[in-house]
């Protein structure tokens, strides 16, 4: 796994590119990322000079490279002054009154973390309102005033409404081919491509998007952004000098049905989901996430590495559990989960297992199809019906304790895949994998039960899997 980094300081800029103090930030090596943190973002290069007294923070020791820089360490609060005639350098102040010019790459704007309210890349989204409704949200009249909602008239689609000289203006967005349009002829890989293509220019709108109307309740992310400098296809990167994972989306869907989990997600906290630190909005619009780093990678792969002479009863045992911990959480949150199986538990560094990719399963409508489900894993009803619930999460999990207990092997073995739902629907269950305790079967078998009623809950499973912990010898 590569990792991935910005130049950590401008001397380092300076020697990998001889480059003089003005020249020092255009090293950009790769592509650049936006990246929008979800608890408030980070302005490392701002777009807009910051104005004097603006607070910012140390992100390195700065020793100056002349009488007139200001050094520095790690962590100090310095107060700026002015800009200097080189944007990238700031006259400063420390706490003691000390002055002098600080490169601003070395610094980060202080900022308060947001609190309240819903977290959203599009808080001009409002969803499932009619078109009487957006007219009376975007009243008083305002040229420039706008929001987004699904379209009422063409489900799938949206529209773009407008305040506009006194009238509100109603767009139809299509949605056709995975792309959006409104004109058919410029056509947007999601939404706030399409939102900020035409805040720029109004190309046969009425008006030019000025104004956003936010949907009550949210707070919308600054448009400033961090720059990385990132390689391709990379899977692991450095964010202010902590190792983080960055996963790719599919777009496969819009920015919003995506933004819509992301906001979910950042108020889910529990030690036993992966943590998501923020989206990425590259510049041709494709979507990542950027979680917490999980040093052992997937569980699937662990177990697969480490084996029986590796892995005992215990361990597996506590990989159980604290995937259950994890799902009980969703449970009580009444958050589903739809793709739960060990290649999406992560491992830490000292052995914890976590849940991830938590709601970042696109919801099957009536036209997905099913063939594309992860067959092997899904809970009947919900490959026959469509059905998600927090009951077919626990179908799921019966699954990856088989995964666990058979350490990685795939489900239902020398069984083709053609096969497996007709054998299951008539009552087919899996042997006990080779050394499992007949106790964990048992619990496999419950969770495997055709009658999603009848199926335990994730708190049950949870008190079960605990019940077997407690009851084994502790070794000494």
């Amino acid at each position: 796994m590569t990792d991935v980094q910005v130049c950590e300081t401008p001397a380092e800029c300076k020697r990998s590119c001889k480059a003089h103090r003005s020249q020092v930030n255009t090293c950009l090596m790769s592509k650049v990322l936006k990246i929008f943190l979800l608890i408030g973002v980070l302005s490392v290069f701002p777009k807009a000079p910051w104005p004097q007294g603006t607070e910012c923070v140390a992100r390195y020791n700065f020793k100056g490279t002349s009488e007139h820089d200001l050094p520095f360490k790690k962590g100090d609060v310095l107060t700026i002054i002015v800009v200097t005639k080189d944007p990238n350098w700031y006259k400063a102040k420390n706490a003691a009154g000390c002055e002098g010019t600080i490169p601003v790459n070395y610094v980060q704007k202080r900022e308060g973390v947001r609190s309240g309210g819903k977290l959203s890349l599009m808080p001009w989204f409002h969803g499932k309102i009619t078109r009487d409704r957006a007219e009376h949200l975007l009243h008083p009249p305002e040229t420039g005033l706008f929001l987004v909602r699904e379209s009422t008239n063409f489900p799938g689609d949206y529209t773009l409404c407008v305040s506009c000289e006194g009238k509100v203006e109603h767009y139809r967005i299509i949605y056709h081919n995975g792309k959006l349009t409104i004109d058919e002829e410029m056509f947007f890989d999601n939404l706030m491509q399409l939102v900020e293509h035409y805040t720029k220019d109004a190309d046969g709108l009425c008006t030019r998007l000025i104004k956003p109307k936010l949907e009550e309740g949210t707070v919308a992310f600054s448009t400033r952004a961090s720059l990385l400098v990132v390689v391709p296809d990379v899977m692991a990167g450095d964010y202010r000098g902590t190792k983080v994972a960055v996963k790719c989306i599919k777009n496969d869907a819009t920015a919003q049905a995506f933004i819509a989990e992301a906001s979910v997600m950042t108020k889910l906290r529990h030690d036993n989901l992966v943590q998501l630190l923020g989206v990425i909005v590259e510049e041709n619009s494709s979507l990542y996430i950027v979680t917490e780093y999980m040093a052992k990678g997937c569980l699937v792969d662990y177990l697969r590495s480490r084996g029986r002479t590796v892995l005992g009863g215990d361990a597996l045992l506590h990989f159980a559990l604290d995937v259950c911990e994890a799902m009980a959480y969703l449970e009580a949150n009444n958050f589903i989960h739809r793709d739960l199986a060990a290649r999406n538990v992560l491992v830490s560094d000292d052995n914890v297992a976590k849940v991830s990719d938590f709601g970042l399963t696109k919801e099957v409508s009536s036209s997905q199809d099913t063939a594309k489900l992860p067959v092997k894993w899904t809970a009947p009803e919900a490959l026959r019906e469509k059905n998600f619930s927090t009951k077919s999460d626990v179908w799921s999990y019966g699954i990856l304790l088989w995964e666990i207990y058979s350490f990685g092997r795939v489900p239902y073995p020398r069984i083709p895949l053609k096969e497996v739902v007709p054998r299951v629907e008539k009552g087919y269950k899996m042997d006990c994998p080779d050394g499992c305790p007949e106790v964990v079967y048992n619990i496999m078998k419950q969770c495997w039960n055709l009658d999603p009623a009848a199926r335990p809950s994730f708190q049950m499973l949870k008190e079960w899997i605990q019940h077997i912990i407690q009851g084994r010898p502790r070794k000494h």
